[in-house]
């Protein structure tokens, strides 16, 4: 089961984009790790296509409408340490992201944006 906070929610845009990418690829999946540069940006696979582990905490199941399944989202445990006392949302924003996540050929890319929430 995962943890309720931080919650994650998914902007107008980034719903719409995960519609257009699952039409092509399928399920989906997201993960966030908490490495530099684009390892810092959530980072959308088909799923299955990213290995997580223990090292890794199962945060939401996003319910999109138009997919057939949530896609999940997961976060390596050290970035959650760090931000479990936000509420996370994934936006789309013009620019280019990493090339291994399903969006870059897009021109754009997944962004999170966050807001802490109370204790």
């Amino acid at each position: 089961m995962y943890e309720e906070i931080p919650r994650v929610e998914l902007t107008a845009a980034a719903a719409e984009l995960l519609r257009r990418l699952g039409a092509v690829h399928g399920p989906l999946m997201f993960h966030q790790s908490g490495g530099c540069c684009d390892g810092s940006a959530p980072m959308c696979y088909p799923e299955g296509e990213f290995r997580t582990g223990g090292s890794d905490v199962l945060l939401a199941e996003l319910d999109v409408a138009g997919l057939e399944r949530p896609v999940p989202f997961w976060m390596s445990r050290s970035q959650y340490a760090v931000w479990n006392h936000t509420r996370l949302i994934v936006d789309v924003v013009p620019g280019r992201g990493s090339g291994f996540s399903l969006e870059a050929p897009e021109g754009v890319r997944f962004l999170i944006r966050s807001r802490v929430v109370g204790a």
